[in-house]
């Protein structure tokens, strides 16, 4: 999806929101295009869900990867106890 333009971003996320639909435990949070990459945020029941919307939107989803924790610059404070 990477270097894709705004109308086929576009269009690819109006392909998404049906699918996303039809599964329920699956909520999709954004994504991030970087160059020739995007990457999705799901949160998700399953890695199953993630790959079930990108067989039935057409995405491809060669590698799935669940976030363990997430940080930021509050983070510091809450970690020092």
């Amino acid at each position: 999806m990477g270097g894709l333009s705004e109308a086929e971003l576009g269009g690819a996320a109006r392909t998404s929101h049906p699918a996303l639909g039809q599964i329920p435990g699956l909520r999709w949070q954004h994504s991030y295009v970087a160059g020739d990459k995007t990457f999705c945020i799901y949160l998700a029941e399953s890695e199953g869900r993630i790959r079930e919307h990108a067989q039935r939107s057409a995405f491809p989803a060669p590698r799935i990867t669940e976030i363990a924790a997430i940080i930021d610059p509050t983070s510091e404070s809450s970690c020092a106890n």
